[in-house]
């Protein structure tokens, strides 16, 4: 007796936390299936900028050569930052007309990086990948947005608890795998439903888990950045900017102070909130494929060009660095993207059948209530 209240009170949590998320669980996996292959789809739709082909010993030029070449090509403007393309000899040095760049206002130049000759501007523009990510990142409604679906992640996470701990003692009565055929269309619907439940319950949890957690990316980085940068950056920031120093020499020294660490891009100085008006911001990331996804800044002074300043970054961001590409199966290349797709298209057909499945039984209790008031009236007289 006791277990079958327990039983139907986890059957109403499992019933009421599903219809909450359902539909905002189904527009998120919907518009994550594309981006499971975002990288595949932006490759075959854009036409990127791609370096010309030359025999692999071809020596890269320095970094101060790419700034020269594109202080050429827009003279009297700001280099504002490159960033370095580890797979392509390819460098990106973005250019502004005034030292703080107004959004829009600025270019962003792809130079290769053996001959410091120009290869195009990337014009900033939103495609179609752009518009689904952002949907599915916050619905186009901001921080709000993101908190909102982080919440229902949470409801997501208690649903497919319920569903496992109503559904178990059912699913032992059967052979794992059993759909019963003969039977009517929603027990076929609930057999199907309970079985893709289960296979992909692992996957759900983590993809439910990982996608809560990036929500939080922005407040996150909003935390660290009020807690850290104000100290580091304090004695700084009255100063005027710095000339440009040699980047190429910092790089070196990043690297040769850390070698475990690759350069991703390199921030000049500047007075604007996203850098210092003293240093180099020289972006970093690991050499392993895990670690390739936790990014670090080191602080070169732009004045002596060898103090660096490297602020740990705390293990929550970590965190967050580590979740977000296990979001979109991005660890393991093409194979465990095609393993996420299928494992995305076997949860959009439980969140459907169980869409299905509460209809049917509304409408079978709707069926109901005049034949047993049916039956009440007759037994009276």
């Amino acid at each position: 007796m006791v277990q079958a209240r327990t039983i139907r009170l986890w059957s109403r949590i499992h019933t009421w936390t599903s219809l909450v998320c359902m539909l905002f669980l189904l527009m998120l996996c919907v518009t994550g299936l594309p981006l499971v292959f975002h990288d595949e789809i932006d490759d075959l739709l854009e036409d990127e900028i791609a370096a010309p082909a030359m025999p692999e010993a071809t020596p890269r030029l320095s970094l101060d050569r790419m700034i020269a070449a594109a202080q050429a090509r827009f003279p009297g403007q700001y280099v504002l930052l490159l960033n370095l393309k580890q797979a392509e000899p390819l460098v990106t040095v973005a250019v502004s007309p005034t030292a703080v760049p107004a959004p829009g206002n600025f270019h962003r130049l792809t130079l290769d990086a053996r001959t410091a000759e120009m290869l195009g501007e990337e014009t900033p523009h939103q495609d179609v990948m752009d518009i689904v990510l952002r949907i599915h990142k916050d619905m186009f409604a901001g921080l709000p947005g993101e908190l909102f679906l982080g919440a229902m992640g949470l409801v997501f996470a208690a649903s497919i608890i319920s569903g496992v701990v109503v559904y178990w003692p059912f699913m032992r009565r059967l052979d794992f795998g059993t759909i019963r055929r003969r039977s009517s269309p929603r027990v076929k619907w609930l057999d199907t439903h309970n079985l893709l439940g289960i296979v992909t319950v692992t996957w759900t949890i983590v993809v439910g888990l990982t996608g809560m957690i990036n929500t939080l990316a922005t407040p996150l980085f909003d935390l660290w950045r009020a807690q850290l940068i104000p100290v580091l950056l304090a004695p700084h920031l009255d100063k005027p900017v710095a000339p440009i120093p040699s980047v190429q020499a910092a790089v070196e020294l990043v690297c040769a102070r850390f070698p475990d660490r690759l350069v991703t891009s390199v921030t000049m100085p500047t007075s604007a909130r996203f850098g210092s008006p003293q240093h180099l911001v020289v972006w970093t990331k690991g050499a392993t494929p895990f670690t390739a996804r936790m990014l670090q800044p080191m602080l070169v002074d732009a004045n002596d060009g060898k103090t660096i300043v490297a602020p740990e970054v705390p293990w929550y961001l970590k965190t967050l660095q580590v979740s977000r590409p296990l979001h979109f199966g991005d660890y393991g290349g093409l194979p465990l993207k095609i393993v996420w797709a299928l494992l995305d298209v076997m949860t959009i057909i439980v969140l459907v059948s169980g869409i299905y499945l509460w209809a049917a039984r509304r409408r079978s209790s709707a069926r109901r209530k005049p034949l047993d008031a049916g039956q009440t009236a007759a037994a009276g007289v």
